[in-house]
């Protein structure tokens, strides 16, 4: 009898085991499975987070766009009742650039009678977009200083905590997470309590690490691409600047009994400051001019398209080279940059009395070849004036050193102008092609029209040059007197 008492008390006592160890292990496979399901939730959580940050990123969004999307994902993630990022500006200060929810300012709120009739949640929002914190000021500044997170579970009882009247902005619970990338820090990311009105856990200080990791590396993606956006529109800019400039430019140059013209033109980038351009005056007249605009860009584009237009009509006035240029010089003093000038080659040419008559602002000396040259560069004329470049001495000084210059062109001859972009051509040896060079050639090509002729120098050019050199504006502009 005795020892069945005992069986029952051990079989009891061993049941009683089983089930205690029974739900111990049924509780410890729950907390797991729960975890389990906690830990997919963070990294679909994660996995959003990232396609919504790429997807803003492909999509060139503005960086306050961006910031809203993290400020919104934090809220999410964490379930807080708000969140804010806090920029690091340019002088080390911080200011509050995207906010969600009824986020705690990190200053005391000083209010006025004015903003009484504002809505609470409003007036809070204005005050965190126009709030700058000092380099180091609370915990925001700390944060920046050191790039460390702070969790504070409890923060009723925590005196770093900014205490404010309004119920509303009461904060049980904070975590402020620096936004890093490369060491430097772009910002401070920070969520406020969570909507179960617990304190926030150690898996949400985590979450908000780990956001501020990935929002840092997308906002400096987020600079980089929004670059190439801009690059790519300036770009599209200048291609339309280019174009413009290109109809400014003669490509077809009418067919004139007793000359043969040509012209070449290669800019150094998309928009360049060169021109060239022909008028005819009269039967027997025409005139010619090359001209090269300081500086390169749409500004050089831009001064080039006013000096081609205001030349176009002057040189229809029967004027003389010398009138045409100080009169341009006139209209151009007042207008032009200080740091700007343009150099110019203006020339008439009369086929009825086979002269040319010219005048030079700065620029190249032309080039006149005569109709029957030996191998030597002598026989090639330097036609040089005098004057200064536009746009840099007032009308009275400059007209009194422009001069007209008046020379023989027969049949057989060959004039040249050019920018100073083919002389000063480098190659791997800092050498330049230089006018000797450029003499040489069209004694070499004389035989050739003006267009070929041009075509060849200009892949001599290309030989001559370094690959890498970052060249200048290149023209030629080439008459030959036929009969």
């Amino acid at each position: 009898m005795l020892s069945i008492f005992w069986f029952f008390v051990g079989f009891s006592f061993g049941l009683g085991v089983w089930i205690l160890a029974r739900r111990k292990w049924t509780k410890s496979r729950k907390i797991l499975f729960e975890q389990k399901n906690q830990l997919a939730q963070e990294k679909k959580m994660a996995v959003e987070f990232m396609h919504n940050l790429a997807e803003a990123i492909g999509e060139g969004v503005e960086k306050k766009v961006l910031y809203q999307r993290i400020v919104h994902t934090a809220v999410v993630t964490t379930g807080a009742m708000s969140a804010c990022i806090y920029e690091k500006l340019p002088n080390g200060r911080l200011k509050g650039v995207a906010v969600e929810g009824l986020f705690p300012p990190q200053r005391a709120i000083k209010t006025n009678s004015d903003e009484n009739d504002i809505p609470r949640a409003r007036f809070i929002e204005k005050i965190l977009s126009s709030e700058i914190l000092e380099a180091e000021e609370g915990i925001v500044g700390q944060v920046v200083k050191t790039g460390k997170p702070v969790f504070i579970p409890d923060a009723i009882n925590d005196p770093r905590i900014i205490k404010h009247q309004d119920t509303s902005l009461l904060v049980r619970s904070m975590i402020f997470s620096p936004l890093i990338h490369d060491e430097q820090c772009l910002g401070v990311l920070s969520v406020a309590n969570p909507a179960s009105g617990l304190p926030f856990s150690e898996t949400d200080f985590y979450m908000i690490n780990s956001l501020g990791e990935q929002a840092a590396l997308a906002i400096k993606n987020s600079d980089a691409m929004n670059l190439r956006f801009e690059k790519s529109r300036m770009d599209g800019d200048l291609q339309l600047a280019h174009d413009v400039q290109e109809l400014f430019l003669t490509r077809e140059f009418p067919v004139i009994k007793g000359l043969e013209i040509g012209a070449k033109y290669v800019p150094s980038a998309q928009v360049g400051g060169d021109f060239y351009d022909f008028y005819k005056l009269s039967s027997h007249k025409f005139c010619l001019c090359v001209a090269d605009v300081s500086g390169k860009g749409v500004p050089a584009s831009l001064l080039m398209a006013l000096c081609q237009t205001h030349l176009k009509h002057l040189v229809h006035k029967n004027r003389s080279p010398k009138e045409v240029l100080s009169l341009l010089n006139e209209e151009l003093f007042p207008r032009i940059r200080k740091d700007m000038f343009i150099t110019l080659f203006l020339a008439v040419l009369d086929t009825r009395s086979d002269k040319i008559t010219y005048a030079r602002a700065g620029h190249e000396p032309a080039l006149l070849l005569k109709g029957n040259p030996s191998s030597d560069d002598s026989d090639v004329l330097e036609l040089r004036g005098n004057g200064m470049a536009l746009g840099i001495l007032e009308p009275l000084l400059f007209n009194q050193l422009i001069s007209d210059e008046i020379t023989d062109f027969s049949i057989g001859d060959l004039l040249c102008l050019y920018t100073d972009g083919v002389t000063e051509t480098s190659n791997q040896e800092k050498e330049e092609f230089g006018l000797v060079r450029l003499k040489n050639e069209l004694i070499e090509y004389k035989d050739l029209d003006p267009e070929s002729l041009n075509q060849k120098i200009i892949q001599d050019l290309n030989k001559f040059g370094a690959l890498n050199q970052d060249r200048d504006d290149l023209t030629l502009l080439t008459v030959k007197r036929v009969k």
